[in-house]
């Protein structure tokens, strides 16, 4: 079973890195596949000598996964392709487009005029941003230069020049290159234009909203009969016995719709247009797949970028914990089996809670002696819905792509850096997914996220010490889920 495990997981990982770091970096890209599979080989050589009985030392499971991920950021910034002139497309430049709106036709907009290169030129003073060439494409006007001020005041100075010259045919995009030049980018307003002609593009639809609310209800409430032990031969003799998978629905859609509801406050407050959130219900599972918004309208700056992408966790938490605290106390202790894990498929509500540094921390906090080396939690159904906001949290906190843990790293380090750190994030999902089985599925899932997000407007300036310090308490709780508790320290807390 390993050694097809380790094959499947060799296949994934070739083809992650091949389509994402291939055009990147000119390190082989097998050499950065040997660096990335060294971890699971290790392990699975160690089981196969050994048996599965016995654990590797601790030595063995930390150090790769510290080395590996520092070699390979080694190497592959070693090899990174220089900017190609002229003809080399920015990795954010389509990006841009979707920025506005994707799945708007664009609407006929003038393209600047030989005539008019002079008056974009005079837009960029010297002092302020040397412009040294201007490349025309079918969907922007690339300006790149040397910045010589700051990015803030640069950007706001240039964007009110344009402003000034060409009205409102443009939005002004400032991003970061392959190598760490800023360039501006002009692309066609096309979303104003539907503006101009009145508000009669519906941004949110109450009533599809609603549908989705009541239908995401059913399914969880159908699960969460499951998850209070109730079968459907007994819902037949007794419908009533329906109901008893409220208690589940409500908890974990509160979580979620205060999640969804903290990204669109805080969009909002940006003046960014965006939708009402969606549900997406499915009749198996966990009865939903979650929920989302989608916002119509670009994000201004790596600030408001940060701040919409952690609003939804935060909000989520200050729902996840009082209904986790709670379920914890109408919860009970029960002897420890082989199936009780984190989100095992064999016994979804009996949990080991050595399998998160965090659940551990709480758990003990809650039962004391009572919690021994051999003792479980078998959870009551608003207790896992509180399980699964933390789990939902943590997923969502990956650094990966547009989920806002990938955006909140966006605002933290630039976008070329988040694309780093996102495929390194992924592998090691994957990798510890060897030891926690529940997570197997969300890394699957997680390769087929894009490692780039949408840019902001102004890409360029960064984040205060503030929000940084919060992003890495938002990275620290990530890791506090999901990795599991160290053997080393069990032996203090008595389990």
């Amino acid at each position: 079973m390993a050694f097809w495990f380790l094959l499947l997981l060799g296949i994934i990982t070739y083809l992650m890195v091949q389509r994402s770091a291939a055009q990147i970096t000119k390190t082989p890209v097998w050499l950065l596949w040997l660096i990335l599979m060294a971890p699971a080989s290790l392990w699975t050589a160690w089981t196969a000598v050994n048996g599965q009985n016995t654990r590797p030392p601790q030595a063995l499971m930390i150090g790769p996964l510290i080395i590996c991920p520092i070699l390979y950021w080694v190497l592959f910034q070693m090899g990174r392709r220089p900017e190609l002139k002229g003809t080399q497309t920015e990795p954010t430049t389509p990006e841009s487009q979707s920025a506005i709106n994707s799945t708007a036709e664009p609407l006929p907009v003038r393209p600047i005029e030989p005539s008019e290169e002079t008056q974009l030129r005079n837009c960029f003073p010297w002092s302020i941003y040397y412009l040294q060439n201007i490349e025309y494409r079918p969907q922007a006007v690339i300006c790149r230069g040397q910045l010589r001020s700051d990015a803030t005041k640069a950007y706001q100075e240039i964007k009110e020049n344009i402003e000034e010259q060409f009205g409102d045919r443009f939005l002004i995009m400032f991003q970061e290159g392959l190598n760490g030049k800023p360039f501006f980018v002009l692309v066609p307003n096309t979303q104003l234009a539907k503006h101009q002609y009145g508000n009669s593009e519906k941004l949110t639809r109450p009533v599809f909203a609603l549908g989705l609310l009541f239908a995401t209800l059913l399914t969880t409430t159908l699960i969460g009969v499951q998850v209070a032990g109730v079968d459907a031969k007994q819902i037949q003799a007794n419908f009533g016995l329906f109901w008893q998978g409220l208690p589940y629905a409500l908890a974990l859609m509160t979580i979620l719709g205060l999640h969804e509801f903290g990204h669109y406050l805080a969009a909002k407050r940006y003046k960014i247009r965006v939708t009402l959130p969606y549900f997406i219900p499915i009749p198996f599972f966990l009865g939903t797949f979650g929920a989302f918004i989608q916002m119509r309208s670009p994000v201004p700056n790596r600030k408001a970028l940060f701040d919409v992408s952690i609003a939804g966790p935060i909000a989520g938490l200050i729902a996840t914990f009082p209904l986790l605290f709670w379920g914890l106390t109408q919860s009970k202790i029960v002897p420890l089996t082989e199936q009780a894990g984190l989100l095992s498929s064999d016994s979804l509500t009996i949990l080991n809670p050595k399998y998160s540094i965090l659940l551990t921390l709480i758990s003990k906090i809650f039962w004391g002696s009572q919690l021994t080396a051999k003792s479980a939690i078998e959870l009551h159904p608003v207790a896992f819905a509180g399980l699964l906001g933390l789990v939902i949290t943590a997923l969502n906190l990956m650094p990966v792509g547009q989920l806002d843990g990938g955006r909140i790293i966006h605002a933290m380090f630039g976008q070329r850096n988040a694309i780093i750190i996102g495929q390194i994030a992924r592998l090691l999902l994957l990798l510890l997914s060897l030891v926690q089985p529940g997570f197997f599925l969300w890394a699957v899932i997680l390769l087929f996220i894009p490692l780039m997000d949408e840019p902001a407007l102004n890409d360029v300036t960064e984040i205060d010490n503030k929000r940084d310090f919060l992003g890495i308490a938002a990275m620290a709780f990530l890791v506090l889920i999901v990795l599991p508790f160290p053997k080393v320290f069990a032996g203090f807390l008595g389990m």
